[in-house]
């Protein structure tokens, strides 16, 4: 375990770092990510006449939920390897393209909605996320933002945080994206849309389970490394944290299924 001084920040920027996560995100994640893309895209007004664009498209929830729709949708990501997965749905309405959304190669108005589910929050400059996202939407156009309601995020990570936060106070080590804190808060959000070219923005809460599979406890620890608080604990709170976790977890569990409550702001605006 590496002490706060020796703590490295996780490598959400990094391109490869999601790469290798392909398989793991789509088992564990797209699951409960895909109950809050159904809700951002159900606010769209789109249909088989229209152009949608989703950003930052990870395994391609949000991308499928407007595919249904009819509309022809380009799903961008800049993980190679996640808009390979995206490509092999074999969805004849989505075109899947890697590219950096915080600066995408798409002309001005090119959409006439663009959604983004947990994905601009984590850019490094998730301000020129929301703006791109205004300057490929027409004006009346309209979209759909989905970011956790906690900066500490949703499931394990939200957890995990809490009793890291309860036991060790001074030992909480800052997120590496800042959007996750700036845009948790409703009238922040609302603010950067304002910002970035949007109007009447209009913000819902919405909550669901994370159902984590406790069958097996030594995969729930290998959740943990993954999590930028854990890496600012030493040896002796690591192991203090882990056995606060699996306490909860015998606490609350169900069968071999622990859930996690998580809630997200999806905000809705309309192209300025």
């Amino acid at each position: 375990m590496q002490s706060s001084e020796q703590a490295k920040p996780l490598p959400y920027n990094d391109p490869a770092h999601w790469d290798k996560m392909v398989a793991a995100y789509e088992a564990q994640s797209q699951p409960f990510t895909t109950l809050f893309a159904d809700a951002a895209v159900a606010t769209l007004p789109i249909d088989p006449s229209s152009r949608v664009i989703d950003v930052a498209t990870g395994t391609g929830a949000a991308a499928l939920a407007a595919a249904r729709t009819g509309a022809d949708v380009t799903a961008v990501d800049f993980s190679a390897g996640m808009v390979a997965r995206v490509r092999a749905h074999g969805v004849a309405n989505i075109e899947a393209r890697q590219m950096d959304g915080q600066a995408l190669d798409l002309p001005d108005a090119a959409f006439d909605a663009a959604v983004s589910v947990f994905g601009v929050m984590l850019f490094p400059d998730w301000r020129a996320g929301l703006c791109e996202m205004a300057r490929v939407t027409r004006p009346g156009g309209s979209a759909a933002i989905a970011v956790w309601k906690s900066a500490d995020g949703a499931a394990v990570h939200l957890l995990l945080s809490q009793i890291i936060r309860r036991l060790y106070p001074d030992n909480v080590t800052p997120m590496p994206c800042t959007g996750l804190a700036e845009l948790a808060d409703p009238g922040r959000l609302a603010a950067a849309l304002i910002a970035a070219g949007f109007s009447d923005p209009a913000i819902v809460e919405v909550t669901h389970d994370f159902k984590l599979n406790v069958a097996n406890p030594g995969d729930v620890d290998k959740l943990f490394e993954f999590m930028p608080h854990w890496s600012g604990l030493d040896a002796d709170q690591s192991a203090a944290v882990a056995r606060a976790f699996r306490a909860e977890i015998e606490r609350r569990r169900v069968g071999d299924s622990f859930a996690i409550p998580s809630t997200a702001l999806i905000a809705t605006a309309r192209r300025a």
